[in-house]
């Protein structure tokens, strides 16, 4: 067999395989994340404005994907364009299993986005009372301030938010 015969190996074409990677941690395909990683993609391989893996499938409740990224060491911490961490998009997205994965996997409870906000404040505004206790558990400082100065109980009262409002104002009470 001569060289001009032989046919050329494929050609791995990256973009594709990471757009692809993208696509699995959005609609959750665990499996084919886990397979792809271990191929060698990079575990915090990030889109275009940062948004990593992590942030992508637990954004959009895949716990199995989160729980695949989580197990191949994906940085809880690694922040998008915006500063924001996957804890804080799933606290707006309200995933609380999800919340509770990345903070026993060492997510910061406390991690500040562009403007100085916490997952708390963000859960106060939504009113997300179960996401509050969970953080609150876990550490999270009520008396924060971001970057205008405003408190978890400031975002809370502003979008009238009175589920966190009221729990918020008893705990603040209790110090």
């Amino acid at each position: 067999m001569n060289a001009t015969n032989r046919t050329p190996p494929p050609v791995l074409d990256v973009m594709v395989l990471s757009q692809a990677a993208f696509q699995h941690a959005r609609a959750g395909e665990a499996t084919r994340l886990d397979w792809l990683i271990g191929l060698g993609l990079p575990v915090n391989l990030a889109t275009e404005r940062g948004d990593s893996l992590l942030m992508l499938a637990s954004y959009h409740g895949r716990e199995e994907a989160t729980r695949v990224l989580l197990r191949h060491r994906a940085d809880t911490e690694r922040t998008n364009d915006r500063q924001q961490t996957a804890l804080a998009g799933v606290v707006f997205r309200g995933h609380l299993n999800i919340a509770r994965m990345l903070l026993e996997h060492g997510a910061r409870v406390d991690g500040v986005d562009s403007n100085g906000r916490t997952a708390l404040m963000i859960s106060a505004m939504l009113d997300r009372v179960d996401m509050l206790e969970l953080l609150l558990q876990g550490g999270a400082a009520m008396a924060r301030r971001d970057a205008a100065g405003r408190t978890a109980l400031d975002y809370a009262r502003s979008m009238g938010a009175q589920g966190t409002v009221q729990r918020l104002s008893v705990l603040r009470a209790k110090n």
